[in-house]
């Protein structure tokens, strides 16, 4: 369905501070082969029953799937298959709540914390002057 609404911009898209700032670690088993599964190749066991994506694991962390540049503009390669994990995390205010792993990611990579205002539609444009009919000679 079109809305008639101007869309929100996503805070998130010129972020990636969460995935270049913490492990993420999940259960082996969101890797087993399947529509929704987290490819193998891109994680490393770290107990029995845990894995993490790999490059998380390590100082500084820095998620082998996020593409782009922390603060600019980044996104997740795998998103539609992304782990349990990077779906549960919430940014700050995404859903009227200040989120205090989002902060801490963010301030430890120089940006400020999120508002409720990063998550409001862009201000609609006003239309333009209508253009004054020609003058007769």
């Amino acid at each position: 369905a079109r809305s008639d609404r101007p869309s929100m911009v996503n805070p998130c898209l010129s972020c990636g501070a969460c995935c270049a700032t913490f492990r993420v670690s999940f259960y082996r088993g969101e890797t087993v082969p399947g529509p929704q599964a987290v490819p193998d190749d891109l994680v490393v066991p770290v107990s029995p029953f845990l894995v993490a994506m790999r490059g998380t694991t390590g100082r500084p962390p820095r998620c082998v799937a996020l593409e782009g540049t922390v603060g600019e503009a980044t996104r997740c390669a795998i998103h539609p298959v992304r782990s349990s994990t990077c779906r549960g995390f919430e940014a700050s205010w995404s859903n009227g709540v200040a989120e205090p792993a989002c902060d801490r990611a963010r301030l430890a990579h120089g940006l400020r914390a999120l508002t409720p205002e990063d998550w409001a539609p862009p201000a609609p444009r006003s239309p333009p002057a209508p253009k004054a009919p020609p003058r007769a000679a």
